[in-house]
């Protein structure tokens, strides 16, 4: 069970960190050596949430399942578990006295995904911003990899962002941010920052309040 620690005095910084970057096909050393040099640089001034998704991994393994008929909760359950597991890794890649000062946790409960979680611990903690490290520069109208003419947005409502994601779950869905986490962002009237994991100095950027590449869903 997720355990709730005292961040009051801090400004607290929540991160849905998409499973792709931390393991896209093996585990990505490199990738996590940047990312933790990254939040030591804030740690003094901050505390950090950090909600870990299963990324590829769990979707390969949700593929496998639904070639035997496994239900959507099951689909769910080993998706969970593959985000502790990749949450467990990130917790551990800070020394002991750091991880007092950040919270690492995967996936909670089936029927949604880890952006979902990294809403309700921005509820959790009063926190209005969320940031999303996944592995694109922005968020498309449609598809960029399938249409070349896919139009990019810095800035976008979340009315309009529904409209790309839609409103349902479904385990493994691949969006840019999951649609029942989109719902409860957008009546809680959050704001999720879009940056390219990949590209940590955007992610700096962002927390010195300087221009970047991303999005903004508001």
């Amino acid at each position: 069970m997720l355990k709730f620690l005292n961040m009051a005095n801090k400004q607290t910084i929540v991160i849905s960190l998409g499973g792709s970057l931390v393991v896209p096909d093996n585990i990505d050393v490199e990738f996590l050596k940047k990312f933790k040099k990254v939040l030591e640089k804030y740690i003094k001034n901050n505390k950090f949430i950090i909600i870990v998704g299963g990324g590829k991994t769990a979707r390969n393994y949700q593929k496998a399942m639904q070639e035997f008929g496994a239900k959507n909760v099951d689909q769910d359950w080993i998706g969970i578990n593959i985000t502790k597991l990749n949450a467990e890794l990130v917790k551990n890649i800070f020394s002991k006295k750091l991880q007092k000062k950040i919270i690492v946790s995967g996936g909670l409960k089936p029927g949604n995904s880890t952006d979902y979680v990294s809403v309700i611990m921005a509820k959790k903690y009063k926190t209005k911003t969320i940031i999303n490290l996944s592995n694109i520069d922005y968020v498309h109208d449609k598809n960029p990899k399938e249409f070349v003419d896919a139009k990019p947005f810095e800035n976008i409502t979340w009315k309009d962002f529904q409209k790309i994601v839609g409103t349902k779950w479904t385990p493994g869905l691949n969006a840019p941010f999951d649609p029942k986490a989109s719902i409860l962002a957008s009546k809680s009237k959050m704001k999720v920052v879009i940056i390219n994991g990949n590209k940590l100095q955007e992610l700096e950027k962002f927390l010195n309040n300087n221009p970047f590449v991303g999005t903004i869903i508001q």
